[in-house]
């Protein structure tokens, strides 16, 4: 193999001279690998800068015994320790797929190649650069990802609800409305005079005025019974059906004494039919509207939440509507689990200057894990103070703490205590990125019962 040729072959060495390329080739070392052998391992020191030059390397991190794969290193990649990289151990593995070459130039030649090889060092440093934009781009990426992935099933769950109940009701509505021409002859043929009219819709006003009562299942029961009977007793048509519906908005016997007063007896099937027929759509598009409400008002959440209106500009916020709005979208997880949350922020909290929609995400994480932590109807409490030009923010919950041998790798890229497919291990490194762009700290402390993250941000 022509290393040389290999090496002005590579897109990131394109603007070095040949004598520069020529000086890498004579302090560097070549290595083969057979399909199998790593060229270099999780934990391992970073000596060494990289070029495979033929082959392939698969990338990959272990997690729970578990490989997670994270690329390849192919023909042209440059990598391990560049020049003012502060790198000191390896973050991934990398195997060879098939039998690999590589370039390996070692540390100690550094100082040397920074004080000659000025191009050869700008390409290196341009590489870093370059990489260090884009693992920001994809960061930030990864942070919008993973707070959507962490919302999207509950929101799923939380929209699907009501949705289902409009669907539900306006099916039923508009099979309760349909023409039914017995129903129709039956209302027109009805002999009152306007005077009695008016008393019935007095008395179905003020049923729909008193609203829908908060009886016990007993007490409805029992309703339902007295309904029964007194219609059976007057001999009207699906008295167990208007019972039902009746009893919902606690309608009583004596207001059927009172519409009775009012109708021939020939007439009460047909009077009692309506009003079941008029409280009925009441009912059904009550629920109607109470779904739609709530779908906005899960919208409203989602948009509070993200802030889609404000983008990301710091500005000067309530703190606590930030950790409310996150605690609606987490609501179905919440609620699943049967968690009780204790919210102590007081009012008197001075507003904080940040990001809303970047803040929303560090709350996400740290209530979404205290909600994996739990065991079923635990307990997190998240509590707000003042302390001098700062504002600290506590998540704290009951659960069984984290191990006291991992708490240090617990902001680490990558690292999770959760099984493969329950936690990408970006979580609390993307909240500590933003805590730092927000000038402020997270620590954490653990003991089983009682596990607390401690934010500290800056006022203004």
């Amino acid at each position: 193999m022509d290393i040389l040729q290999e090496l002005r072959q590579n897109e990131s060495l394109t603007s070095v001279p040949e004598s520069e390329l020529q000086w890498l080739v004579d302090h560097s070392e070549i290595v083969t690998l057979e399909e199998g052998e790593y060229l270099y391992k999780k934990g391992d020191p970073v000596d060494h800068l990289l070029i495979v030059l033929a082959g392939r390397l698969r990338m990959f991190i272990d997690r729970n015994g578990q490989h997670r794969e994270l690329g390849f290193n192919e023909v042209g990649y440059i990598g391990g320790l560049l020049p003012y990289s502060r790198m000191k151990t390896g973050a991934a593995s990398g195997v060879a797929v098939e039998k690999t070459t590589a370039l390996r130039l070692p540390r100690a030649e550094f100082r040397e190649m920074i004080s000659s090889q000025y191009q050869l060092v700008e390409s290196f440093v341009h590489l870093m650069l370059d990489r260090t934009r884009d693992y920001t781009k994809l960061d930030q990426q990864n942070e919008k990802m993973i707070s959507l992935g962490k919302l999207s099933a509950g929101l799923a769950h939380e929209l699907n609800n009501p949705a289902a109940a409009v669907v539900r009701s306006a099916s039923a509505l508009k099979k309760h409305l349909g023409f039914v021409p017995e129903k129709f002859k039956s209302v027109i043929s009805i002999q009152a005079t306007g005077a009695q009219v008016d008393r019935v819709n007095e008395i179905l006003g003020d049923v729909l005025k008193r609203g829908t009562p908060d009886l016990t299942l007993i007490e409805k029961s029992a309703l339902e019974d007295d309904l029964y009977d007194w219609l059976e007793e007057h001999e009207v048509d699906n008295g167990f059906e208007i019972a039902e519906c009746f009893a919902e908005y606690g309608v009583t016997t004596d207001d059927l004494e009172g519409v009775s007063k009012q109708v021939l007896a020939k007439d009460l099937s047909a009077v009692l039919d309506w009003l079941n027929n008029v409280l009925t759509t009441e009912k059904m598009v009550n629920e109607i509207a109470e779904a739609s409400e709530r779908i906005g008002n899960l919208v409203k959440s989602i948009k509070d939440y993200s802030h889609m209106d404000g983008g990301a500009d710091k500005k000067m916020v309530v703190l606590r509507d930030g950790v409310e709005s996150t605690l609606r979208i987490l609501q179905h997880k919440l609620k699943t689990k049967h968690i009780k949350v204790q919210l102590d922020i007081p009012d008197s909290l001075p507003k904080v200057c940040m990001s809303p929609g970047e803040m929303n995400q560090v709350w996400t994480n740290l209530i979404d894990n205290a909600i994996d932590a739990l065991p079923e109807a635990g307990e997190i409490r998240i509590e707000s103070e003042q302390d001098r030009e700062f504002v600290i923010t506590k998540v704290i919950d009951n659960g069984s703490g984290i191990p006291q041998d991992v708490i240090d790798q617990i902001f680490d890229p990558f690292f999770t205590t959760k099984e493969i497919g329950k936690g990408s291990g970006l979580g609390l490194e993307i909240a500590q990125n933003i805590i730092k762009r927000h000038r402020g700290q997270i620590k954490v402390s653990s003991k089983p019962g009682h596990t607390e993250f401690n934010v500290c941000l800056p006022i203004e």
